[in-house]
């Protein structure tokens, strides 16, 4: 008697197709998004060639983007967790106006009185990203009422202090050396200091065990707890890290700009918030990247300097950044929805393919 014909499936054999690293890398939605933005940056160059595409323009475009790609670094680690910081363009106001009353109360124009400035504007900023972490992971408050809470509060705390008023007094170091200083010749000094904390963030998030932590949180706290991740205290580090380069952010602000630009930093938060997600970060979490981030960043500041460049009205830009926003989140679902359903499909062709060559 012959022996029952049997079928097996072989997990991971030839059946599967396996895609290559170019097709893998054009459906990344950070790749997508830097094709928009070179897109975005032809159309411009075609309308204004003489405006637009030159050195100097492309040079105030990467300085303008400084400030937001450092606040984007902490947020890409927030958001990846499933987190929110609404607070980060508060604490920015709240430790640029600290630090510029530390060193005014000091005196002088020197670098050891703006040292003490750089440290407290960080120190101010880590307080605050401790204070939500704390609250978030102890208290089990949710982070949108925490950093929301955190948002009124620290603008609050920046406007009794000054009295409303913006303090000018900022050392001529700050304002020679990062705002308008340049290394090898036209590269600002304030986007060589957006690349270190960049580059950090990437190799952090991306090749580190605390990196590998935070996509964990975000894919499912309830698993990085059982598989004995810290969780509380890797999310009380994650927001310190975002208040930390917020207050990072404080300082490049008042050299950038010799004021603490109290109304200036309104729409801070939301437009970091914007170039994340935009970038491909999942307001879902558990995924994102520097890179995402970086290119988000650029699409509103390209945009905003097109527009002012080509005549149109700048107030354009927002319903630009809203529309590519709307989108990004549809397309991000779409995409979760598709990849639950590819993860049901395989779930069921393993099984029977055990069942099979159970038979």
């Amino acid at each position: 008697m012959s022996a029952p014909v049997t079928e097996t499936m072989a997990i991971g054999s030839s059946d599967e197709h396996k895609e290559s690293w170019f097709k893998h890398l054009l459906k990344a939605q950070a790749f997508q998004i830097f094709l928009v933005l070179i897109g975005i940056v032809i159309i411009f160059s075609a309308l204004a060639p003489e405006q637009f595409a030159t050195a100097s323009n492309m040079r105030l475009v990467v300085q303008n983007a400084s400030i937001l790609a450092v606040l984007g670094v902490g947020m890409t680690f927030v958001i990846i967790t499933a987190g929110i910081d609404l607070s980060i363009g508060s604490v920015l106001v709240f430790s640029g106006v600290v630090s510029a009353m530390v060193m005014r109360s000091m005196g002088g124009d020197g670098w050891g009185v703006a040292t003490v400035g750089i440290l407290v504007s960080i120190g101010c900023g880590l307080g605050w990203g401790l204070l939500n972490g704390f609250l978030i992971a102890k208290a089990k408050v949710p982070p949108l009422i925490v950093t929301l809470g955190s948002l009124g509060m620290a603008l609050g705390f920046a406007q009794i202090l000054t009295g409303g008023v913006d303090i000018r007094e900022v050392p001529s170091v700050l304002t020679d050396t990062i705002g308008y200083g340049n290394v090898f010749g036209s590269v600002p000094v304030i986007s060589v200091i957006a690349l270190f904390f960049i580059v950090i963030g990437g190799i952090v998030l991306h090749k580190t065990r605390f990196g590998l932590h935070t996509y964990a949180l975000g894919s499912s706290e309830l698993a990085a707890r059982r598989v004995g991740v810290n969780v509380d205290a890797k999310l009380i580090a994650i927001y310190a890290i975002s208040g930390g380069l917020a207050g990072v952010a404080g300082i490049m602000s008042l050299a950038q700009f010799s004021t603490t630009a109290i109304a200036g930093q309104q729409q801070t938060n939301l437009n970091v918030i914007a170039a994340v997600v935009i970038g491909g970060t999942s307001l879902f979490g558990g995924s994102g990247t520097i890179f995402g981030t970086v290119v988000g960043l650029f699409i509103p500041a390209v945009l905003q300097n097109g527009f002012v460049i080509t005549g149109v009205q700048p107030f354009w830009q927002q319903v630009a950044v809203g529309a590519v926003l709307i989108i990004a989140v549809y397309v991000d679902q779409v995409r979760r929805a598709a990849s639950a359903r590819g993860q049901t499909q395989g779930i069921w062709k393993k099984m029977l393919g055990v069942g099979r060559k159970q038979t």
